[in-house]
């Protein structure tokens, strides 16, 4: 596999919905903007970058409104949100909950987006891998907002960006600078979201290490385990299951989960014989095998949920577990399942 995501946007059932509380039937959608009838309907639905953005723009002519992007962000519920997507607003913090999002999107599209801080701000842009036009203004607007909401139903509070730069010019609308609440620049060179930087090391309210376990059934299998299980090399693992969707979990931070310094979790650890990389690398396996017996888990979401910055990582790994792709593997446990016998459920 090639370290570039291939040109396929996934579109989540957020975005039908939003897009009919404010109106606009998807079937009147997707005939503006000529793609297939039923595509809300599946929800494995995979488009390219040019017919994305044709989704957009068929939505900017269906509605006129300068200020739908932001009305569609502030209408999403955010439980309808993907797991991996959903778990960026229980991160530790703002940054935490930025990094998850932008891993998020490299996973499951060929949009990523560019950090650059300095002098106290942090400057964030998109990058369409495949776009052979500017992003349609509407789409620009769902990206900033989605970054502000974010932050804002995570720390609980009303944060302010510094400013906003468009390249579009100015629609003649108060919209934006309403939801913003800050500068709001057009003809600008560059589409950019600019926060302050201490604004990202607010933390959340809402962190909670133990949601993944409720995000997908598989996680939902480790529920009290940790409590049940006396080794800790089984507890740690757990642990790490909960946290790998956050990137690379550290010792310290599983010390904490657990209660312990970070030195006497290191001492347990070698006392059973075993490295706190060993564990790690048995949790992503073990963890790995789980989510894929879902067939209803995307290969990406896997690889998000197991912490890896891009599917080609993954892949890369688990052919050094199992001698074989994700894909492979996955046909070969849907075949084993399928020729396993009936229970027998008779009454004797």
């Amino acid at each position: 596999m090639s370290g570039a995501p291939a040109d396929r946007c996934k579109i989540p059932r957020a975005f039908w919905l939003a897009v009919e509380h404010v109106g606009v039937p998807p079937a009147a959608l997707l005939r503006q903007a000529r793609l297939p009838a039923t595509l809300h309907l599946n929800g494995q639905g995979l488009v390219s970058t040019a017919q994305f953005f044709a989704l957009w723009r068929a939505l900017e002519e269906l509605t006129a409104d300068p200020g739908l992007g932001i009305k569609l962000v502030e209408s999403a519920e955010t439980a309808v949100h993907p797991p991996s997507s959903l778990a960026a607003f229980h991160a530790r913090d703002y940054r935490d909950g930025l990094s998850r999002l932008a891993r998020f999107k490299r996973l499951c599209t060929p949009e990523q987006l560019h950090f650059s801080e300095q002098g106290g701000e942090c400057a964030i842009k998109v990058e369409w891998l495949y776009a052979a036009e500017p992003e349609p203004a509407i789409a620009v607007d769902v990206d900033f907002a989605t970054l502000v909401e974010l932050g804002r139903r995570g720390t609980g509070q009303r944060l302010t960006p510094v400013r906003v730069e468009f390249q579009r010019a100015d629609p003649q609308s108060e919209a934006h600078r309403s939801y913003f609440g800050c500068p709001v620049l057009y003809g600008q060179s560059r589409n950019a979201l600019i926060l302050k930087s201490a604004d990202l090391d607010r933390p959340f309210p809402g962190h909670n290490p133990e949601l993944l376990e409720l995000l997908t059934p598989a996680l939902a299998s480790a529920l009290g385990e940790i409590q049940a299980r006396n080794s800790i090399r089984e507890q740690v693992k757990i642990v790490l299951k909960r946290s790998l969707a956050s990137g690379r979990p550290e010792l310290s931070d599983v010390a904490f989960d657990l209660g312990m310094s970070e030195r006497t979790l290191q001492r347990r650890i070698t006392d059973e014989g075993s490295t706190f990389r060993e564990l790690l690398v048995e949790a992503r396996q073990e963890l790995g095998r789980q989510l894929l017996s879902d067939p209803s888990a995307g290969i990406d979401e896997v690889a998000c949920l197991l912490g890896y910055q891009d599917t080609s990582s993954f892949y890369r790994a688990f052919r050094d577990w199992e001698g074989v792709t994700p894909n492979q593997w996955r046909e070969r446990y849907v075949q084993d399942v399928g020729t396993r016998p009936a229970p027998d459920v008779s009454m004797h």
